[in-house]
């Protein structure tokens, strides 16, 4: 046979196994002779509409992640170092855009994996896109547990279920004060908000506290003030907001203006950021929040960063700023993807997969080891915006920069 004849042969066999889907998901994309590759996430993100401002954190963890460890080397991938690529969209907060997206990623682009949008709404709608194509998804935004009720196996994350959420501020606050005895509920009307309220109702009532308000507001409203007027006339020792950042902001800057006033607030999002204090000032202060990560907890990781302290360094040099448990969740994703791809050896969505239902190993961002359904189980720290205009960590014990201050003073006395 001919050399040209050969070439032929090979060429045919080649495209026969290609149409057949035997080498339809190579190692990794973009393999040369060299050695060199480029392993390609997809991901849809909320960078403007009603969560833009988390939605950057997430994309600020994507791409600080990505450049540093691309800095050393990228991804081992069987005798390979590949580079990370990440193939970014704007979802606009929407949950159809973010699925269309993914599919777009998917079928379009070409994507190896797929890391996930910020919020409930657009994980839910996004994961059954992963699931349809069958390509892992781990996402660092939707913690409502109806995102990992479905059976779906393509689907992980990295925040503590909605439920949950507040149940850490409410302990710390019954730590301080044994007698408090009424609490308020402010409710966004979606269903992360709604899956924290019921949770935390719950809790209140195994407390022995007594729930003598709790109401749902419209997603996107600019005045909830008639509510706010409503709980003032309950007068309850706490009040507590299921919501994301916009709401947090707009409850305690209506609740100054109408002299509403409570021995503790929290919120299940957005006083965890440093963008609360920046739009609220010493409005902010007193206010508690929840979350997973902040730079002060006493992790160890096998990952980049190694610790929440180094991470948040790096964070700060790119940015400007100190990460909200945002990017850090983001960055959590991709160590996962990492200690995945590393131990399958491949990028294969299959053998990936395999590897993150598996999964079980200390990061900066904690442990990451995933429940059967795909969400992890992780405690929550609380924080607390102090008069001097910073967030301090107050619980956990061990990690606490600073005693939790209660009561907070009302209005008129700060």
């Amino acid at each position: 046979m001919t050399s040209r004849s050969r070439n032929t042969s090979t060429l045919f066999a080649l495209a026969v196994l290609f149409a057949a889907g035997v080498i339809l998901a190579p190692a990794a994309r973009a393999a040369d002779p060299g050695g060199a590759c480029t392993i390609t996430f997809g991901a849809a993100v909320s960078l403007t509409g009603a969560t833009a401002k988390e939605g950057e954190y997430v994309k600020n963890g994507y791409d600080l992640f990505i450049a540093d460890v691309n800095k050393g080397g990228g991804f081992k991938v069987g005798s390979q170092r590949c580079q990370v690529a990440l193939k970014i969209y704007d979802d606009e907060s929407n949950p159809d855009t973010s699925a269309k997206l993914i599919e777009k990623l998917v079928t379009d682009d070409k994507v190896n994996l797929l890391l996930g949008p910020y919020g409930t709404g657009p994980v839910f709608s996004a994961s059954a896109i992963a699931e349809k194509y069958d390509v892992p998804m781990v996402e660092p935004g939707g913690a409502g547990m109806k995102i990992f009720t479905r059976g779906f196996k393509n689907i992980f994350g990295t925040l503590p279920g909605a439920p949950s959420y507040l149940k850490s501020a409410i302990d710390a606050i019954l730590a301080k004060d044994a007698k408090a005895r009424t609490v308020a509920l402010l409710i966004e009307n979606d269903s992360f908000s709604q899956e924290v309220a019921d949770g935390a109702a719950a809790y209140v009532k195994a407390k022995g506290l007594e729930l003598v308000y709790s109401q749902q507001y419209p997603k996107g409203t600019k005045d909830i003030s008639s509510l706010l007027t409503a709980v003032k006339g309950k007068s309850p020792d706490i009040v507590l907001g299921a919501s994301h950042l916009a709401d947090a902001e707009l409850v305690m800057k209506q609740a100054k203006d109408i002299g509403l006033n409570a021995k503790a607030w929290a919120f299940s999002v957005g006083p965890a950021t440093p963008e609360f204090g920046k739009a609220l000032g010493k409005d902010g202060t007193y206010v508690l929040g929840v979350t997973p990560w902040t730079p002060a907890l006493r992790f160890k990781g096998e990952d980049i960063y190694g610790t929440p302290q180094r991470f948040a360094e790096a964070y700060k040099a790119k940015y400007g700023a100190l990460p909200s448990y945002h990017a850090a969740s983001a960055v959590a994703t991709v160590i996962a993807f990492q200690k995945a791809i590393e131990a399958a050896g491949s990028t294969d969505p299959a053998a990936v997969r395999a590897q993150l239902a598996k999964l079980d190993v200390p990061t900066f961002y904690g442990r990451l080891k995933f429940a059967p359904e795909g969400i992890i189980v992780k405690p929550m720290a609380v924080i607390q915006w102090y008069p001097d205009g910073e967030m301090y960590t107050v619980e956990p014990a061990d990690a606490a920069e600073k005693p939790l201050i209660y009561p907070a003073p009302p209005w008129n006395a700060r």
